[in-house]
Formats: structure tokens, C-alpha cells, sequence
């Protein structure tokens, strides 16, 4: 039997195991599903067990834990494939807008709706049952494989660097694929060339010692919410232009071609804006509304408060204001080195009569950028044109996935993001799902990577494996 023969017979199978895989709650975010993600943990190692992995186990982290599996048995010449995911989830909330319970799943109209159906168990589950097919129609794989989840990607990965160091070896590949990610359409394939890092900061502006009667102090002493929107607005133009000194020195700018690429991808300015609900765009001058979404750094204040926020009035000079920043970052930017440009910029720029402080936020992440001609995404580019019938689009992300700077930093090797996710699944939303169609592209994708394109290597010195 071949194995697009074995996907084919196997895929009712298949959807019962995604569905009691999506039925376990692993909500890394909440302490009382901490169970919960370690049983996702068991219920991944026993799967890969079932298709013919070795060595898989569950491993701790300080704390959620991650699941490592392989199969190097293809020989030391022929190359090693790492397949990353992540099996914990979002938080379900809120309840009350689910059509249905969002931990028992259901399929209906070629969909499968719960939580974490698209992000990421869908996606995840596709490259093992994949695995399970060439193992069980060949009796080996044309390539050495090894498998890597997480438990805590939804959090932003804190315990995951680390371990990746500490684990280095194990996890040593010459190629990477990312099961997390997506296509930019049900018709139209993408390749993921480029991620946003981020860093960012909490702004504390004190004045008086407790907050004070506005006309019996007003004009007297300074108020803390005057002087944070001093601070805030000094540090962006209305050009779009971040005016923090140094803050783009380190920036890789657009090429020409990196231009031409993002041109091709339909991008419609007023109908951005009309979805949106605003007038109109809004950015960095001197370049175009996508550019400025997944290629260009960016100054964002996410929240601010200070003083009375009840019905009505309350005469108060506030004691204390409060903002949180983020920046989202491009190569070859460092979270470490824009966070002390803020606080530098931010001390600098304090009105009299107030004092200021700067704490920085936990979740920080390098960006991302595959090299041109990079091994993996050529591959994965040419799958996905077999699967659709028409080449991908290179595109950026102005999100954030911390595990693809890690992984790069500590093992050498950028990873492809190879998943099959489309932004319409309501991923970290109430009613998630996750078409059949997808599932079933996902297995035959990674079976052609293997068998069709990687197989055809007669060793892995034919890669260019950095």
C-alpha cells in the first residue's frame, strides 16, 4: 500500500484521534490546567509511539513540559529533519460566545470546531500521522527525523530557551519545519520568510504622595497623567517616524526584491481600513500600509491608566500613571538594546515635579529573517506549489513566535514554518476550527517533503544545510 493510499483509508481515524486530542483542555495559561497540558504531553508521546517513533518521551522544563521522538535510522549521510509544534492552547473564554462546548469537539460542513483545533493540534497531529503512513507502507523513512512540542507556546515560551541550550545536541538538525503557522489562503499558498520580534515596557509616573483635590492643588504641583502623555507623545511622530534616538540603527531595510516580493501579494488599503472600522491607514511615511505590517519596526502603547475612572467626575490630581509599551522588532534589531534605548529615552524626556519608573515586560523575542535561497523553504516551496498548482507567496508576519529565534540561535539552523492554518479559523476566538481539507493537505505535505524532494538526496552533504 502506498502512502497516499494509507492516508486515504485512514482519515476517518485519523479525525477521531484529532478530536480526542482536542478534548484534553491544555490551557498553559491557567495554573488549574497545568495537569491538563502534561496529559496533551502523554497523549502526544503515546501517539508517536503508535506510528513507529522511537524514543519518545515527555522532558520537564522550570515549567511546561515538552515531548521529544525520532526515527535515525535513514544513516548518518542522509539528513536530519527536526518538526516542531506546540500542544498547549489559549484560553477558551468567553464561554458564552461558543456555539459549542470548545473541549468537545465537533465536526460539521468538512470542519472540526474546538479549541486548538487550527492552533496547533491540527497542524501538529498532520507531520506524525504523515510519519505513521511512510513508516507503515515503506518500513522506514528516506530521512532521519526527530520530533519537538511544547507545552507552553501560548505563553510565550518562558522556560523553552534554556532547555533548547541545555538539550542543543539532541535537538541538532539540518533542517527545521515549523507545524505552527498557516497558508495565506484555501487556494493560495505562502511561504513565511520573515517574524517581528518584541520587547516591551510598563512606565510608572508618580507625583504626590496620594492622589489630591485638583482645585485646591491644581497649578501647585504637577500631574502624573500630564507628564506620561509628555513622554508618550515624544516618542513618535505624527509622520509614523519612532523619534527615540538609535532606535533604527541596527534595522535591515527592504531590498529592491524584498520590495517586488511584497508587491505581489493583493493588499487593498480601503478595504484594510473599511474591515478595520477606521478612515483610513496610518504609518511609518515613506512606505507601503504591508510594509509597515510585517517589515518595519513599530512603537505600539497597549495601555494606559491613571486616576478616577468611575461615573461621572471626580476632582482628583492623580498620584500615579501608568502605560505599557511594546515594540514589535525586525532584523537585526535585539529586545535588550531597544529596551534600554526606551528607558534612556523615557528618563530623559521626565517633566519636573515627577518621578519616573521603567520596568520591562516578560515575553521579549529576537525577530526572525530565512536567508534568500534558504534549503527547507526552497523545498517547502516547491510541496506547496504541487499542492496548489501555483507558486507561493514570500511573505512576513508582524507577529512574534519566540521558539523560531531560539531554535536558530542555539542549533544554527532558521526553520520553515510549514502549516496549513487559515486566518479565518478563529484561532485564539471562540468557535476555533480547522477544515478537514487542510488536515488531510498537512499529511500529504510532509510525506512529500520526505519521500518526493528529500529522498531524492543521495547524501546530506547535497544540502546546504545552513
Amino acid at each position: 500500500m502506498s502512502w497516499n493510499n494509507y492516508l486515504e483509508d485512514n482519515q476517518k481515524r485519523f479525525v477521531g484521534e484529532l478530536s480526542d486530542f482536542i478534548s484534553i483542555p491544555s490551557v498553559s495559561a491557567s495554573d488549574e490546567h497545568f495537569k491538563d497540558v502534561e496529559k496533551a504531553g502523554e497523549w502526544v508521546v503515546a501517539r508517536l509511539k503508535q506510528a513507529g517513533l522511537k524514543n519518545a518521551r515527555m522532558m520537564p522544563t522550570e515549567t511546561h513540559p515538552v515531548v521529544y521522538a525520532d526515527w535515525l535510522q535513514a544513516g548518518e549521510d542522509k539528513p536530519t529533519i527536526l518538526v516542531y509544534g506546540h500542544f498547549d492552547v489559549q484560553p477558551a473564554d468567553p464561554l458564552d460566545l461558543w456555539d459549542s462546548p470548545p473541549f468537545e469537539p465537533i465536526v460539521k460542513d468538512g470542519k472540526i470546531y474546538g479549541r486548538g483545533a487550527s492552533d496547533d493540534k491540527g497542524n501538529m497531529l498532520a507531520p506524525i500521522l504523515a510519519a505513521e503512513a511512510l513508516l507503515s507502507s515503506t518500513g522506514q523513512l528516506p530521512v532521519n527525523l526527530k520530533f519537538f512540542f511544547e507545552g507552553q507556546e501560548e505563553i510565550g515560551s518562558p522556560t523553552l530557551a534554556p532547555f533548547i541550550k541545555e538539550n542543543a545536541k539532541l535537538l541538532n538538525a539540518d533542517m527545521i519545519f515549523s507545524s505552527d503557522g498557516g497558508q495565506w489562503g484555501e487556494n493560495q499558498p505562502s511561504l513565511v520568510t520573515g517574524l517581528k520580534g518584541l520587547v516591551g515596557c510598563e512606565v510608572t509616573v508618580s507625583g504626590a504622595k496620594g492622589d489630591q483635590h485638583s482645585g485646591m492643588h491644581g497649578g501647585g504641583i504637577a500631574n502624573p497623567i500630564h507628564a506620561l502623555s509628555h513622554i508618550i507623545a515624544s516618542m513618535k511622530g505624527l509622520d509614523g517616524k519612532i523619534t527615540v534616538d538609535g532606535f533604527y540603527d541596527d534595522v535591515v531595510d527592504l531590498t529592491a526584491e524584498d520590495k517586488k516580493a511584497v508587491a505581489k501579494i493583493p493588499f487593498d488599503d480601503e478595504n484594510y481600513a473599511k474591515e478595520l472600522g477606521v478612515t483610513e491607514t496610518f504609518g511609518e511615511v515613506g512606505y507601503t500600509t504591508p510594509e509597515r505590517l510585517w517589515a518595519r519596526p513599530t512603537y505600539e502603547l497597549n495601555g494606559i491608566w491613571g486616576g478616577y475612572q468611575g461615573k461621572g467626575t471626580k476632582t482628583v490630581l492623580p498620584a500615579k500613571a501608568h502605560a505599557k509599551i511594546t515594540c514589535r522588532l525586525v532584523a537585526n534589531q535585539k529586545p535588550e538594546k531597544i529596551y534600554e534605548l526606551l528607558r534612556v529615552h523615557i528618563e530623559n524626556n521626565v517633566p519636573p515635579g515627577v518621578s519616573v519608573e521603567v520596568k520591562q515586560l516578560a515575553g521579549s523575542a529576537n525577530p526572525f529573517l530565512v536567508p534568500h535561497g534558504h534549503n527547507s523553504s526552497q523545498i517547502a516551496g516547491r510541496v506547496l506549489h504541487d499542492l496548489y498548482g501555483k507558486e507561493p507567496f514570500n511573505i512576513r508576519v508582524g507577529g512574534s513566535i519566540p521558539v523560531m529565534s531560539m531554535l536558530l540561535e542555539e542549533l544554527g539552523v532558521p526553520a520553515t514554518m510549514f502549516a496549513f492554518g487559515l486566518e479565518d479559523e478563529q484561532i485564539h476566538a471562540p468557535n476555533e476550527f480547522f477544515r478537514l481539507e487542510s488536515f488531510m493537505k498537512g499529511q500529504v505535505g510532509y510525506c512529500t517533503v520526505s519521500y518526493t524532494h528529500l529522498r531524492a538526496h543521495e547524501t546530506r552533504e547535497d544540502l546546504v544545510c545552513r
